[in-house]
This record gives C-alpha cells, structure tokens and sequence, in this order.
C-alpha cells in the first residue's frame, strides 16, 4: 500500500517582515491520524509557519492545502471553521466562565434564540469524558487546574469537526502524571484520525508521542524523518548547526583560559535550588573569575535557572548562599544588595526603556538600589555615563540619544553598562549576543573575558553552543529543565560532546 494523501500540505511557503526573512521555500506535510513534530530552536520559524498556516499571517510564496483543495484563511476562525484547530500554550479561554462557556463560546445551541443551558451542559460532559475527564461543567473554570484547562482547550478545538489539531507547547506547564494523561489523549484523537501538529522543545516526550518530525532552522527546512529512525544527537545537531565560522576566524577565542584558581572564593552556592513547573532542582556552584556557561536547547530551562539566582522568580526548593552566607532571594533587591545583576535576553521588555537617554538608562540600576529618595546628581550620571560609553565602545558616543535609536549590539551594550556600573561580584547575562552582528558580539565576548579575567564571576546564556564554549571555564549542561551535568572547559571540549550530553540526558555514551 502507498502512503496516505496528506490531510494538509503546505509548500514554498515564504514569508518576510521588514528585514527579516521568517520562512524561505518551507515544505510541509501532515498524514491523517499521525503526531508530527514541528522542532527547531527560537527564530527557527516554527511559530511563523503556524500562523501561515492558521491565518494570522498570509505567506508571500507558496501554496497550502487542506484536504487535497488550496486554502488561504483569513483567520483562525475561518481555519477553525475549515477543520483545522489550535492550542496554544497560553490557554487562551475565560476563566470566569464555565467549563461548558468555554467549550461552546460563541457557539452555544440555542432555541428560538434562547441558549439551551441544559443541553450544552451534557454535550460538554460527554466531550470531556472522551479525553477521561470526568469534571463539574458548570463550574468556572478558574476553579480547575492548568491541566484540566488545557483538556478544555483540547475539547472545544475538537468539537468542530477537526481535521488538523495544532498543540504549541501543551506540556510546558504540566507535571509528569498531567503529560501522561494529554498524551493518552493525543493517542486516541490520532486513532480517530485527527491529525495533529505537535510543538515542544522536550525531546524525550517528542520521542515518545511523535510518529515523523520535520526541523526548522534559521526559516529554512533542515528535513523530515521518521522519529524512530532519527537518533537524539543528529536531532540536536540539525537543529542548532555550526554557523560561527565567521566569528572564530575574528577573535582568536577571547583569551578565555582553562587555568583558573580552583580554590577562588565562592560567590554564590546554589544547593538543590528549584521551583515546580520552571526547573528541577540544582547544585551550582560559581567562583570569583568563573564564567559557567549555560548550554540546552530552548525550553532546557537556561532562563529559569537564571531568574532563580536573581531573585526574579522565587523558588519553592533548596536554598542560597552568597559569600558563604545562607540568603533567602525576596526579589531582585535582594540578589543586588548583594552585588548580583542581571541581564535579561528581552532586553525591550525587561531591559531598556526605549524612550529614555543612553545616560538615563545607564544609571537606572544604581539609581534603584539607592532608592528614589536619594537621587544621583546630573553632573555624576554624566561622569557615569561618559566613562562607560567610552569603556565599552558604545555608538554613537550621545549619552543624550534615546536608546531606542541605537543599533542592537550598542543597546545590548548599554544594558551591560547598566548593571557594571552597580560593580557586581555576579553578572548574569542571558543571550547577550541575541540579534546583534559579529563584531558586536566579539567586543561583548571580549569584555567578558576581561570582567572575568578581573576576578567577577559570570554565568552566561547563549543558544548558540560555539559561544558557550568560546568564553565559559565550565560549561553546566541542561535538558528538559534539568541541569544534567557539569562539564571543565578543557582544550578536549567542543560541540559535538557537549550535543552528545543534551542528547543522551547526561547518561555515558
């Protein structure tokens, strides 16, 4: 027998935003009744072609197809109408509404115009019981768990006659028991023929529930396979590929060393540190001079990890010590009391304030931990400002420029201006080098080096492994929000060892 029609097909599909290339010639194809993971890292085009598919954007190239016929939505209602639903990760329903609300919102059955309460209340019952969900329908939803709401979301999306059910990160917030229970129920719509697109960074339950996948990278398609004939390394390796060849030939590796004191002074001691839903728990341990490099896929929890040590999220397990000394992380006041900065990866939405000065964002951190009773003067943000744009080569040299005018690789600059100012014995940088050019990535990586070099101690988040590698003494190792293993930086360390422990979740090859 040949294979199945594709129930959906998707090819050249194109699509560009202002200096962006966000898909390129993408092919696509989903058979009816398979699980078909859609994987690749951040920017690979992954939610970019989900949207082309449901409506939010329409492709400039390509053609798709649902059912054998071309199709170009307008919307997700109008894609919804046709067969094809989505889940998103952020349940997107009411939670002041009922199960039943939810479920039938803007559909409900009526008669003579009036809602049939009881008979939407029983349909919703017998939906749910499909997915072995046996709830109170009437209840608000806010009343349940993230889990339930997602079977929710799961059973209004299938209630509309569905050809392609599209899930984007439905186990990101959900515990071991709650993945079993939506796998379970994954299995049986692929048994009735539903065709399901499924989006996680977690390889093991990609493993476990994917029958083919197709990679992403950079907008372009890598390839399809079937899933049990690709091994985890070659997953890992196609989706991150080796494309800093450029930056290798500029820097002559940033004078990183491997020969670092191993009885430096700890800075900061993490000991079964975590939080449920963000990260397992973890031991850390950082040295004065250390830079420790983060290394996992998108969704290894490398941010979360982060946040923890800065007080930005609070965690529920283990403790900190700082100096030798227990500290409990209220919030980041606490960790920049004791001389511990952060810089966040969105440096938009966390990082500047795009329509302030280059001078006025630069002392903004030191200007909180003062507090706002006590202001800086003018004269010495001035002072401030003057010597760390000529320090770190930001351009132009216009302390006065909103920051918002700046490129990418100055406004990152700024934001490290920003926290060195404060004089921290811990700087934490997440994807410093996110979206910036080569050579602003090799003066960044660069004053790493020499922070480090001066006795700070640095934890570093970057995508990008040659990176990691490239400036961090050792390299702590991540995978399904797990730190796995801690590996030296020694001249024997490259990509392909640190990939073969992301794929094999720390085990012994």
């Amino acid at each position: 027998m040949g294979q199945p029609v594709p129930v959906l097909e998707m090819t050249g599909i194109g699509k560009t935003f202002p200096g962006v290339v966000a898909l390129d010639d993408v092919d696509f194809r989903l058979l009816p009744g398979e699980v078909h993971a859609l994987m690749g890292e951040n920017g690979a085009g992954k939610s970019t072609l989900i949207k082309v598919l449901t409506g939010v954007y329409s492709n400039d190239a390509g053609e798709v197809r649902l059912a054998g016929e071309p199709v170009r939505f307008t919307g997700p209602l109008q894609a919804q109408r046709a067969g094809v639903s989505t889940v998103y990760q952020e349940v997107n329903l009411c939670p002041n509404l009922s199960v039943a609300e939810n479920i039938f919102i803007g559909r409900e059955p009526r008669r003579f115009g009036k809602i049939q309460w009881s008979r939407m209340r029983k349909r919703s019952a017998e939906l749910l019981r499909r997915l072995d969900l046996d709830i109170d329908v009437s209840a608000p939803l806010s009343t349940y768990s993230l889990a339930v709401q997602q079977m929710v979301a799961i059973a209004r999306a299938v209630d509309v006659s569905v050809k392609v059910l599209v899930l984007d990160e439905p186990t990101s917030s959900l515990d071991t028991s709650e993945v079993d229970q939506l796998f379970r129920v994954i299995r049986r719509l692929s048994d009735d023929g539903v065709a399901i697109l499924f989006v996680s960074h977690f390889l093991d339950q990609v493993y476990e529930i994917a029958d083919r996948m197709t990679v992403l990278r950079n907008g372009r398609r890598i390839g399809e396979y079937r899933t049990a004939e690709l091994p985890q390394m070659d997953l890992v390796s196609k989706m991150i590929g080796k494309e800093l060849e450029t930056l290798e030939q500029l820097e002559e590796r940033t004078g990183r060393t491997h020969d670092r004191a191993r009885d430096a002074p700890v800075v900061i001691q993490a000991e079964g540190l975590g939080r449920v839903g963000a990260i397992e728990p973890f031991d850390l341990t950082i040295h004065e001079g250390e830079v420790v490099g983060l290394a996992g896929l998108l969704g290894s929890g490398r941010t979360e990890l982060a946040r923890l040590l800065f007080g930005a999220d609070r965690a529920d397990h283990g403790g900190v010590q700082i100096g030798g000394r227990p500290v409990t992380l209220r919030g980041p006041r606490t960790a920049m009391r004791h001389r511990i900065a952060f810089s966040s990866e969105n440096r938009r939405a966390e990082g500047l304030v795009e329509d302030l000065s280059v001078r006025e964002n630069i002392v903004l951190a030191l200007q909180a931990s003062r507090g706002w009773l006590r202001p800086i003067s003018r004269r010495r943000q001035e002072e401030l400002a003057d010597k760390y744009i000529k320090a770190l080569h930001i351009r132009p040299a216009d302390p006065e420029r909103p920051v918002r005018n700046l490129s990418g690789g100055n406004q990152q600059k700024v934001l490290l201006a920003r926290w060195l100012i404060t004089e921290p014995r811990l700087l934490i940088v997440d994807e410093p080098t996110r979206g910036i050019d080569v050579g602003a990535k090799a003066e960044i990586q660069r004053l790493l080096a020499e922070l480090s070099g001066g006795g700070m101690a640095v934890l570093f988040i970057s995508a990008e492994l040659e990176e990691v590698l490239r400036v961090s003494h050792t390299v702590a190792v991540l995978r399904d929000r797990r730190l796995i293993q801690q590996i030296d930086n020694d001249a024997d360390l490259d990509a392909d060892r640190v990939m073969q422990a992301i794929a094999s979740g720390g085990q012994p090859a």
